[in-house]
């Protein structure tokens, strides 16, 4: 009796128990369902078309498989990618060094300076990195206007120079430069103050009992406890600025400047795509980018990432 009273749950007690075994993954299961749609998925895709042929207007059907023709022609027979490429480089390496030179003795003054400003400071340095893009390129172009522009204002009343046309190709770069760095220092300014706020005091006191001034103790103390966060926010530096596309597009027009002294490769990589309609190439060119920040993370990690058995 007590059998045929326990028969009839048993199908239920089994949906129950099937259910709570895969309700982790159902909940989880959102997050992989859009990461291999609208990640994995056009990765896989764009290292397909990279070696294939397309017009997009014809089709899939219409792919003609090309091999490494496109890596080719993008490496050897492509002038603009490589201008594009060195613009890229120039920019990356004149607007992120300077940001970390400045940020980490900046981040110091804040951190031993300030005590009630500090948050307030901080945050008007943050600000530009959490404003559009849109609009800072927009207000930065009117302030490099060859007649009417504050920085050339500037410049002619406290070093006398005659108005520079910031549009021309030995100008360009300095001005995208000058935008990115305004724009990020900030950025790695919280960072550094963050992992600055992680030292333990204990060390300071002792440094400075020793007899260490505070910039005594920011280059023996501070520095070698900030190698972690350094390679993070270099890493976050090369990546960002050797993918530069929206300052350097709104600040030239979309057009690159005059003898596209200031494309960078991610706007070679726009203008091959959707101007002239060859994604194959985009593709690879694409992944020939990915190539380049590949070494640089590499040659950062060399340089500043940890040592395997270093005390």
């Amino acid at each position: 009796m007590s059998a045929r009273q326990h028969t009839p749950e048993t199908p239920r007690r089994r949906w129950r128990e099937a259910f709570r075994r895969v309700q982790p993954y159902l909940f989880v299961s959102p997050f992989f369902v859009l990461f291999a749609v609208f990640g994995l998925f056009p990765m896989v895709f764009s290292i397909g078309l990279s070696l294939h042929r397309w017009d997009p207007a014809a089709g899939l059907a219409q792919m003609q498989w090309v091999g490494l023709d496109n890596f080719r022609y993008a490496l050897l027979d492509d002038d603009w990618f490589s201008q594009s490429l060195r613009n890229t480089l120039w920019i990356a390496l004149v607007s992120g060094l300077p940001q970390h030179l400045v940020a980490l003795p900046l981040a110091w003054w804040l951190h031993t300076r300030l005590r009630r400003l500090r948050n307030l400071v901080l945050g008007l340095y943050f600000l530009p990195f959490i404003t559009s893009t849109v609009a800072l390129s927009l207000v930065f172009t009117s302030m490099f206007s060859k007649d009417f522009g504050i920085v050339n204002a500037a410049l002619g009343h406290v070093l006398g120079l005659a108005p520079i046309d910031w549009n021309q190709p030995e100008y360009t770069k300095i001005m995208i430069s000058l935008v990115v760095f305004w724009r990020y220092v900030g950025w790695n300014t919280v960072l550094y103050l963050s992992a600055m706020q992680t030292v333990p005091r204990d060390l300071l006191e002792a440094a400075a009992l020793d007899g260490a001034r505070p910039w005594q103790q920011f280059i023996h103390v501070v520095l070698p406890l900030l190698k972690p966060m350094a390679y993070f926010a270099v890493t976050l530096t090369l990546i960002g600025n050797l993918q530069l596309f929206e300052e350097p597009f709104i600040l030239t027009g979309g057009t690159g400047g005059i003898d596209q002294g200031g494309r960078t490769a991610a706007m070679h990589m726009y203008r091959v795509a959707f101007t002239e309609g060859d994604f194959g190439t985009a593709s690879a060119i694409a992944w020939l980018l990915f190539a380049v920040m590949a070494l640089a993370t590499w040659g950062n990690n060399r340089l500043l990432g940890e040592r395997k058995g270093s005390a």
